[in-house]
């Protein structure tokens, strides 16, 4: 299947048509539906009689366009079928005419009511140029992401690789450089693409190559349903970003983008100037990603790392990441977590959410972790909660939706076991109650004098008693 790229009027000057192709009444008003092709790419646009008397007014007036072309109008009986026939194909012909006599111009009131502000690349720039050049700096000064389709990207980096086009306006305001002194400041940059066809053109956005190389201060990019396979460079990003997702993107390895513009992907080729060193956030999340691959190694900062709605069965070993401290693994195929300390470091809050883990075992070293997340897993033995409890630091323990959840006394059987630190826990975003900590207090008695111990509640009391020989 070929690719269709945007239209290049410049590039297809010689190869280009317009028609009137059919009539369509709707409200009583008639619109005409007018059929484009630059090239490979075609796209489709509707104008009542109106609109073209107004672009006639203006071709005339500015552009020495004969004022007799276009058909007169007609007041009454304009809405019969054979009218509306007739007078679809005079305006057929008008613009074939206008066409060929404005070819090598190409003015922008002409371009424009061709929509061609949409689909070419030269006329879509200078939209888009415009709208910088008024807006540029209110933007820029916003916090909020600002968003551009892979179509607004493949022209801007199509533009770049060609001189200046004789459609040039002169006018400062549609200038190039806007654009590119506006993507050189920008900090914040969502993408969004497509598989669908943009608008009424054959252009498929997710078919177009783009480059991010014009982004010199950008911290902040959010990738939504791109594939890798679109990304030709990412410029000096290895530079700035610092924080990263890719999400919807049938991305199978992370080194799909960290090494996106390297043509060998392998461990061997890998050298410095490859790394991440101010990336310290990622979220590849909603992806087919079976297992966390070397290129990890490329991010040395990374601190939160996210890959929720994934394919993964088990952690390979992370522990290169010095500095990871939040772990997202929700909505994946965990179910035996073996050895975590000796992969994941440092970690202080992990979601494992909605997986199919059944015991806690693999988490029994996990020193400095303050936050689990195991809500909608398989964890069906309240004893599980043996393995966690002597972690010093953990304070939020989650476990909603597993079969251990439905059982009596739940939430009083897991506190208990916390021992002295029952009070601090939050067991599914709550603090224990008063009663619930009575009822622990019982359940925890009960287990010590089972063990043949003293209820750690009583120690401190029994440590300031004395017993005097009489």
């Amino acid at each position: 299947m070929n690719i269709i790229n945007m239209s290049s009027f410049i590039s297809h000057r010689d190869d280009s048509k317009v028609s009137v192709d059919e009539a369509v009444t709707k409200d009583n008003v008639t619109y005409y539906k007018i059929t484009v092709k630059v090239g490979p790419v075609n796209w489709s646009v509707s104008h009542r009689f109106s609109e073209f008397v107004e672009l006639h007014e203006k071709l005339v007036s500015d552009h020495g366009v004969t004022k007799e072309w276009l058909p007169p109008k007609k007041v009454i009986g304009n809405k019969t079928p054979k009218f509306i026939e007739q007078r679809r194909d005079a305006l057929n012909e008008y613009l074939k005419n206008v066409l060929n006599y404005l070819r090598l111009t190409m003015p922008y009131e002409f371009a424009h009511f061709l929509d061609f502000h949409l689909y070419d690349i030269f006329f879509l720039l200078q939209d888009l140029a415009k709208n910088l050049y008024l807006e540029g700096d209110k933007i820029l000064q916003d916090t909020a992401a600002y968003k551009l389709t892979p179509v607004e990207l493949h022209a801007i980096s199509e533009r770049l690789k060609m001189a200046c086009p004789p459609t040039e306006k002169v006018d400062q305001m549609y200038d190039f450089s806007h654009i590119l002194d506006f993507c050189s400041q920008l900090r914040c940059l969502n993408i969004e693409g497509s598989y669908e066809k943009f608008g009424s053109s054959n252009i498929v956005p997710n078919d177009l190559h783009f480059d991010l190389v014009p982004f010199k201060s950008l911290v902040d990019l959010k990738i939504i349903g791109v594939p890798m396979a679109c990304i030709q460079s990412v410029g000096s990003l290895r530079d700035t970003l610092v924080h990263l997702s890719v999400l919807i993107a049938t991305v199978v390895s992370l080194n799909e983008f960290l090494l996106v513009d390297i043509l060998h992907k392998d461990p061997s080729s890998v050298d410095d100037t490859m790394k991440w060193n101010k990336l310290s956030v990622i979220n590849f999340g909603s992806n087919n990603i079976e297992q966390i691959d070397w290129a990890i190694t490329l991010v040395p900062q990374l601190q939160h790392l996210s890959l929720s709605s994934n394919r993964l069965k088990e952690l390979c070993d992370i522990s290169c990441l010095h500095n990871l401290r939040v772990l997202n693994l929700s909505l994946n195929s965990f179910s035996v977590c073996e050895n975590w300390h000796a992969k994941i470091g440092n970690i202080v809050k992990i979601d494992l959410s909605q997986n199919k883990v059944s015991s806690l075992q693999g988490f029994s070293r996990l020193y400095s972790l303050e936050s689990l997340d195991l809500g909608c897993n398989l964890i069906s033995d309240v004893e599980e909660i043996q393995h966690i409890c002597r972690l010093p630091c953990l304070e939020y323990l989650c476990l909603t939706a597993n079969p251990v959840a439905s059982t009596i006394d739940y939430r009083a059987k897991v506190i208990e076991q916390f021992d002295t630190r029952m009070t601090e826990i939050y067991l599914d975003n709550e603090k224990a109650s008063e009663a619930e900590l009575d009822t622990a207090r019982v359940l925890q008695a009960l287990r010590v004098v089972k063990e043949g111990k003293v209820p750690s509640f009583l120690e401190n009391n029994n440590s300031s008693l004395s017993f005097n020989r009489s």
